[in-house]
């Protein structure tokens, strides 16, 4: 199951399930819309259903609390930048408001000179947990979807602190869709490739990360609580490059999505009031519609009522 966040002109945000043509059902490439936010809750369908070219897609979710980047993930990556490959996962955190969707521009600031891609498989978070053991990660993934952890590459060899330069407002693409079908081994054995208007630059798979996804999600639950909706990043291939303001950068994950964003110059960028739907988190669910989402194909412990306590894992 593909999960999608949408908007038709001049209408708020909506969840939905996408079905493309490859899908060989009854309505491809469609958005059939949900009556909430599957991270949240249970939902329903509405019995709407919308054409993908009629709608605008956005980020598949706003983390409304934390995007955590793991750095040096890839040995290639790590020996193009210089440098060795840590024995415990490198973690970073990234602003929930770098995050923007499909389609919307990445803006250079004027204080970097050498803002780069970096094509990466992202974690979305399904439910409330800590210190989660990793043979049970499985239960609090919601899914999978493509990201762009854009970097002023620049700004981050000068500052001890990684925060300045990855957390720039528009350096957290996020998209197409979230992918929901697939468990870890899958995810973790796709081929991931970044292009430069057309122009392929990394080319790799994720089999090839050092630390994999049940590792990183137990790691980082060590420290901090997990909540719906966040977002950990595991890291890129090698071929990181410089964008420059007027290219235009792809990411693709297979059996995920393709991910593509314009690149633009600070001057340049204008925010229209109709770019801030894909920047702020959704406050648009309802719970009307009669129709029952079939979430049996969806690996998510977040399809469930949630409450407000940590599920907190016994390390025996």
């Amino acid at each position: 199951m593909r999960i999608a966040r949408y908007a038709q002109a001049g209408a708020r945000p909506e969840f939905g399930v996408v079905e493309l043509a490859e899908d060989q059902g009854d309505h491809p490439n469609t958005v059939s819309a949900l009556t909430g936010d599957p991270m949240a809750g249970p939902v329903n369908f509405t019995g709407e259903r919308h054409l993908l070219d009629s709608v605008r897609l956005l980020a598949p979710v706003i983390p409304r609390s934390k995007i955590i980047g793991v750095g040096r993930n890839y040995a290639d990556h790590a020996q193009e930048m210089g440098n060795a490959v840590p024995q415990s996962p490198l973690v970073f955190f990234k602003p929930n408001t770098s995050v923007i969707g499909p389609g919307d521009a990445i803006i250079i600031p004027h204080a970097s000179k050498d803002v780069q891609f970096e094509g990466e498989l992202a974690v979305v978070i399904g439910r409330i947990a800590r210190q989660v053991p990793v043979e049970r990660v499985h239960e609090v993934i919601f899914g999978y979807t493509v990201a762009n952890d854009v970097t002023a590459r620049d700004l981050q060899k000068s500052e001890p602190q990684w925060t300045r330069a990855k957390g720039w407002d528009t350096f957290c693409p996020i998209g197409p869709w979230i992918v929901t079908h697939f468990d870890a081994a899958e995810a973790g054995s796709q081929h991931i490739k970044t292009s430069i208007d057309g122009v392929i630059a990394q080319d790799g798979n994720t089999s090839e990360m050092v630390h994999d996804i049940a590792h990183l999600v137990s790691f980082i639950s060590e420290f901090t609580t997990l909540l719906p909706g966040d977002v950990i990043l595991t890291g890129t291939p090698a071929g990181v490059g410089r964008m420059e303001p007027g290219q235009s950068v792809a990411v693709e994950i297979g059996g995920i999505g393709l991910l593509s964003n314009p690149v633009v110059g600070e001057d340049a960028a204008e925010l229209r009031s109709d770019d801030v739907s894909s920047t702020v988190a959704p406050d648009d669910t309802s719970d009307s519609g009669d129709e029952e989402a079939d979430t049996s194909g969806v690996n998510n412990p977040g399809a469930v009522d949630l409450d407000e306590t940590t599920t907190e894992f016994d390390p025996e």
